[in-house]
Formats: C-alpha cells, structure tokens, sequence
C-alpha cells in the first residue's frame, strides 16, 4: 500500500491482484502527485470506495468472472449528482469496439474509460487526471446542490421565526406561499388563499388603491410599499406596513416576488400617544425658557448664537438682538478660553460637554462665573445652558483660602517644632563648646562637636524632604534600571527592617529604563519599606514589584495630575494594618503622620509624592483596614542613550596641589559660605577669586588673564548663578562651573537641564565633599587638555 490520505475525495484507488501494474501504477501517479493506494481485492475496494475517492483504476483481469453485485450495489446507490469514474486497464486500447468482451463491465460499471497495457506513464497520468477533474466537477455540482439546499431551508427557517406576516409570489402576481403567521393571524385556510385570494383580507375600502398599486409595480418591476389593515382571525382590522421586493435571476427576468407584513398598530398608537407627549413638553420648555433663571441658548455650526432665553437680560444686560450672530466666545474671558482649549475643540466637533466653569461678560463690562453644559442633538445645533455659580466660586475661593492657610500653618507649625529642637541641640552644643574653651576643658570636645554635627545634619535632612515636597529639590536625573537598584538595596532593606518580616522583591521581565535621580529613587524605596514596617508591629511580609505600565487616558481623566504614557511602576506591599479613605486621602500631606508623637516627622510619604512629581511621574495608595497596603511609585520610561557620566572616586584623597596654581571665581551672596569656601580652595592650592553678587563677578573676569573653574550659588540677587554662567560662557565658552544650591528653580536652571562642563552641588553640604568636587573637576580638565 502506498502514501494515502484516507478517505480523500480526490484519491485513486488501484485493483490490479495479478504481477506488479498495481504497484507501477501507484508510483506513475505519486510521481505525478496524485494521491493513490493499492487495493489487494475487490472487499478492499469496496470498503474505500465508503471513505471516499476520486476514481478507481481496475485491471480488467480483477473483474472478468468476479461477482460484482456488491460494486454495482454501491454505484446503484450514489447520489443523483455522482457518475463514479473507472479507468479499465485492458489488452487493448479504444473502447467497447476493440474490447467487446468489457460490455459486461461497462454496464455494470458505468462511467468507464480504457487504457491499453502495457500502459504509458503519460497515457495513464493524463487519463486519470482527467477522470479527476471531471470527478472535481461533481464534488462542485454537489456542493452547488448542497448550498441551494441549505439556503432553502435557512429561508423558509428564517421566514417561519420572523414576527411579520411572510408570502412569495409568482412574477404576474400570483401568490404561492405563506409563512405560518399569515394563517395564525388571518386563520384562513392555504385554498382560501391561493392566486389572489389574500383580497378576502383586506378592507374593502383600502383594496381599491392596493390593487392599484400592487398591479402597477407588477407592471413596472419596482418595489411596493404601503400602508393598510388586515383582518384578523377575531374579525379586528389592524394596520399593516406592506413591502415586496421583486427577486431577479441572473438574466434580470423578476422570478418571483418576496412580501412582508408588519404589524404597526402598536407603533402608530405609540406615535400618536409620543406627539402628544413632545407636545405637553414642548409647552413645558418654553414655559421654562421664559420663566428660568439659568441661561439657555441655542448655537450654530459656526459658533454663532442663534436663539437665546430671555435669562440673558436679567442676569447680564444683553437684549436678544446684542447676542443673535454672535460669536459664544466673544464673552468668554481670554484666560478662561486659554485654560479650557481641550473643551472648545470639544464642543466645535459637537461633542458634549458639561458643568464646565467659565466667565461671561456682563453689558456693563464686569464678570460672572457660569456652569455650562453644552450638547449636541444630532441637527448641527448645539444646545447650552448656564448656571450662574458667580456665589459658589467665591465661597469655593474662601474654602481654599481657608485650606492653604490652614495648611501653611500646620507647614510651619511642623518646621519650627523640628527646627527648634535641631537649633537647640546645636546651640546648646555650641554654648558648651565654648564654656569648655574658656575653661580649658577640650577632653569633652569632640564629643559636643558630634552633637552639633548630628543636630545640623538632621536639619539638613529636614530641609531636603521639604524641598522634595515642593519638588524644588535639586535632582540629578540619570537612566535608571529599576531592576538592578532595588536588587542592589535587598540587604539594606532587610538589616533595616528586621528579621520577624518575610521580605521579598518580585522583578518584572523586559523592564523599561527611566530618567530620575538614582539616589532619590533608592531614599523613597526605603522610606516605603520602612513605613511598611512600621505598619506591621506584630510581623508580616514586604514585597518589592516592578514592572511596565501603560496609563491611559481613561486613568488620566481620574488622575488630573496623571499624563498618558508608559511608566515604570515599583510596588512596596506590606500586610499590615492598612489605611482607611480618610487616612489614604491625607497620606501625602506634610507633617501628617498616624505615628505616636515623637515617631516620624510626616515627611516620608510628602518627599516621596514631591519627587514623583518633579520627575514627571505619579503615586498611587491603595489600601483597606486590616488588608495592608500599596503605595507604586509610577516614573515615565526613559528611551535615550545610557549615561555615560565619567565616574568619580569619592573617597579619593584630599591632597593639596603641588603644581601651578588654578584660578577659581567664588560668587555667593551669603559671607559665611563664600568664607569657607575660599578657604577650601586655598587649603587645596587653588589661587581663589571672590564676588557677592554677578555684576562683580563679570567685572573679575574680564580682568582676570587664567580662569580655571566657576564656583556660584543660583540664587544670587539681581542675575542669578544660572545667567551668570551664561554670561561667562560667552566670553570663556570652555570654562567649567559648579552651582551651589539649597533650593534649584526649574527656571533659573534654564530648564532644569545642566549643559556640558557643569555640575551641581546641593545646599548644606560637607567640606570634605566639597573638596573631593573640586578636585574631581579641575582633575577632569587637566586631563582632557592634555
């Protein structure tokens, strides 16, 4: 037996039981690609012949004598649209002429063709290929059969569930058939009906202009439409809508017409009942377009007042004939137009739009606050209303107000309760010091020192979160694999929070990059482990997730602070005790906290959400009493280069210089800092240049022969550290500064970007620090010189 795909419509079996032409056979039409399979007898024949095959190629030697009552059984029983081809292998080519002795198995068998043997490959294969595509043929035919078949059935299905009243007719009129509904409704027999008997249902004052009309479309071919009763089986007439459409055969002759009958008394009576309604309310708007209060008017596609309510005068002094042709936006005011472009464009499209709030001029020239719904019916016209909230706003004015007040109080409330217990303990370790000074005690020196060092570093620390709440933090924004840096904290968050919490970091595959300052990243991450922590006395778990997140623009819309994009989100879940509404509502607000007094500052979460939003991105809190909580940092993927920021050693040794002395200009405003840091510079061996302000600062350049380095605070009074610099850089374009700041306005940034050659330092920082900066810069210069 040879490759066969089992019953396969358009296989070929082979009969050949004596020497090998069944096998030759076989491969001749497998080398042609036509599917095949040897048959070792007549049973086996038959049994495949059941599964299906395309034609069967017989020698005539398997059926001269053999009983073929079983073969000719299976032919009697093929469907009308099959004539099963056999290609008879005989002695002798042509037909029943040079093979009389077939006529026995012509008759038996039908549709026979001969092929002589021995037999040529290309004989054979053009032979059955033929027998096949005629085969294919029948398959098509049956298939055609089949369809039409269906479709009938499909029809009369369709035709049997529709809730219309369903006949077909001949082309002159004549009906032949009706769907069951006809006779449930009508309760007419099918004789009562045939040709045109359907006019014992009809009224007999309607029939006379549906006969007329029903022969004209029969005349003309066009299709019929109208309206009219029928009478039902209880003797009630109902109207009916009426359609036929004619059917065309393919030489566009009509063939037959196809009508339904729609009920629509319901309909009308609902119609009539729905007039009559819009009539009441049509009274009842207009009686409301005079008598409200609230502004109503409708609005052309050009943007231009085509009716307004007689409100308009009452509340803002204009006569009908002021407003008719004018454009809405004429008395708008400009900034509230600027502000809300988004919903202008809205409403130019005939988009809805509600309860936005805008000024509209007032006769007179002064301004009143109005809520604005606008819509559109579909006509072209939009449809306005306005509400005047001239009372709502002031008193909304007054609420916040009110509010910033309140939290400017407790804002600075919180810092002067913090700073004055980091003020005594350093003026308190400073007044010591001093005593023991005078009174030649220095054993207790170092450790009065430590104290004041640790009260000022904490005041620093102070002073930073509260910049990162105002997001006027200085950054140094760098691509960040989230991944590796929060892989990077695990044994700093387990030695901090402690061993009777399970702690694990969840990272997410394909991770984006972002831009942020990597510092600030790992200080928030730490600051949620450990409020996760402390939200769990009795032990739990805290697991760090990262992973891409797409905000969209339906989560914006509930976010307003939110921009579409893609982000890299970083979860810290705890299990602990969770957040009511109220709380989660406050959670970001300074110096709230739910600790014991004495524990946290409330600052955590307030730095957190400042850097989030300085760094363009978002927090979310979500949380539920006794489920634990999840705050996610959301920070927007970052898609430039990697940073490829020379790195410094910062442990390297503080070492004076020995060669020839650089020139460095020192500005700051402040005496005591430009003090220390000239001092610095000369304990380095740097030759230092000092200006208070930026208008000493140029007249120093511009005599100076050597300019190594420039050293300035941003914010100097008058031209600030950043204009400075570019003033600088005009007349030196390859001189290096450093800023000095303790608080990095975008705009005196100049953008917030640092250009090539300058480099940042943040308010208060350490001499040592200081120095290692200095020399970092003047080591990278010298190098790239040489």
């Amino acid at each position: 037996m040879t490759r066969s795909s089992q019953g396969s419509e358009l296989r070929a079996l082979v009969l050949a039981p004596l020497g090998r032409d069944g096998q030759i056979a076989c491969a001749i039409l497998e080398e042609a690609s036509i599917d095949s399979m040897v048959c070792v007898d007549r049973a086996a024949l038959r049994r495949e012949l059941e599964l299906g095959a395309g034609l069967a190629v017989i020698a005539e030697e398997a059926l001269y004598n053999a009983d073929l009552s079983e073969l000719v059984a299976w032919i009697e029983g093929q469907p009308p649209w099959s004539d099963f081809p056999f290609v008879l292998l005989a002695q002798r080519g042509g037909g029943l002429e040079r093979n009389p002795g077939a006529g026995r198995l012509v008759a038996a068998l039908g549709n026979v063709t001969f092929v002589e043997r021995p037999f040529h490959p290309t004989t054979l294969v053009s032979v059955v290929q033929t027998s096949l595509r005629g085969r294919h043929r029948q398959y098509e035919a049956r298939d055609r059969i089949e369809a039409l078949r269906d479709a009938e059935t499909q029809f009369r299905t369709m035709a049997e569930s529709i809730p219309q009243l369903a006949w077909m007719a001949e082309p002159d009129g004549h009906i032949f058939w009706y769907n069951q509904r006809w006779y449930d409704y009508t309760g007419a027999r099918p004789e009562d009906l045939e040709g045109w008997g359907w006019q014992t249902v009809h009224d007999p004052k309607a029939l006379p202009s549906v006969i007329e009309r029903w022969t004209a479309c029969l005349d003309t071919g066009q299709p019929f439409e109208m309206i009219f009763p029928l009478r039902s089986a209880a003797g009630e007439f109902r109207q009916f809508l009426t359609r036929v459409e004619p059917v065309r055969g393919a030489d566009g002759q009509i063939v037959r017409w196809l009508g339904t009958n729609t009920d629509i008394t319901d309909q009308q009576e609902a119609e009539a009942l729905l007039a009559q309604r819009v009539e009441e309310r049509t009274r009842e708007r207009d009686m409301v377009w005079r008598t409200s209060e609230n502004l109503f008017a409708i609005i052309g596609r050009n943007g231009r007042y085509t009716t307004v309510s007689p409100a308009w005068t009452a509340a803002l002094g204009y006569a009908a004939s002021d407003l008719i042709g004018l454009d809405g936006r004429e008395l708008v005011h400009p900034d509230d137009i600027a502000e809300r472009g988004a919903e202008f464009a809205r409403v130019s499209r005939g988009e809805a739009v509600r309860d936005i709030d805008l000024r509209v001029r007032a006769k007179d020239g002064s301004y009143k606050w109005f809520s604005w719904t606008v819509i559109s019916a579909g006509d072209g016209l939009l449809y306005a209303e306005g509400r005047d909230v001239t009372e709502r706003r002031h008193l909304e004015d007054q609420l916040r107000q009110a509010q910033k007040m309140e939290a400017v109080g407790q804002l600075t409330g919180g810092i002067a309760h913090d700073f004055n217990n980091l003020l005594t303990g350093i003026i308190g370790s400073l007044e010591l010091l001093q005593k023991r000074i005078a009174s030649g005690r220095t054993g207790d020196i170092e450790r009065l020192i430590g104290l004041a060092t640790s009260s000022a570093n904490r005041a620093a620390a102070l002073t930073h979160r509260l910049l990162a709440f105002s997001r006027r933090q200085p950054l140094d924004p760098k691509p960040v694999n989230a991944n590796g840096l929060v892989e990077s904290m695990a044994e700093l968050v387990r030695r901090t929070i402690g061993e009777s919490i399970d702690f694990s970091i969840v990272a997410g595959e394909g991770l984006w990059r972002t831009l942020c300052d990597p510092h600030q990243l790992e200080s928030g991450v730490l600051n949620l482990a450990i409020n996760a922590r402390d939200a769990m006395p009795h032990g739990g778990s805290i697991t760090i997730t990262t992973r891409n997140a797409s905000l969209d623009a339906a989560y914006a819309i509930r976010h307003s602070d939110v921009r579409v994009g893609d982000y890299v989100a970083i979860s810290v879940t705890d299990t602990g005790v969770g957040m009511p509404p109220d709380v989660v509502e406050r959670a970001f607000d300074p110096f709230f906290t739910t600790k014991p007094l004495g524990q946290g500052t409330g600052l955590g979460l307030s730095m957190i959400y400042g850097f989030a939003r300085q760094s363009d991105g978002h927090v979310k809190i979500e949380s539920e009493p006794g489920r634990g909580t999840t705050v996610t940092l959301y920070l927007p993927r970052y898609l430039g280069a990697e940073d490829d920021a020379e790195a410094s050693n910062p442990e390297a040794p503080e070492q004076p210089r020995d060669d020839q002395k650089d020139v460095v200009l020192v500005v700051e405003d402040e005496p005591a800092v430009r003090e220390l840091v000239v001092e610095v510079l000369s304990e380095l061996g740097f030759q230092a240049l000092e200006a208070a302000d930026a208008k000493a600062a140029i007249a120093l350049v511009e005599t100076a022969d050597v300019l190594d380095l420039l050293i300035t605070d941003i914010g100097l009074p008058g031209m600030n550290g950043r204009q400075l610099a570019d003033a600088v850089r005009e007349r030196r374009p390859d001189l290096r500064v450093l800023f000095m700041t303790g608080y990095a306005e975008n705009a005196a940034m100049g953008g917030g970007m640092l250009e090539p050659g300058m480099e940042l330092i943040t308010k208060p920082f350490t001499l040592g620090e200081l120095s290692r900066r200095i020399r970092a810069i003047t080591e990278r210069e010298a190098a790239s010189s040489r």
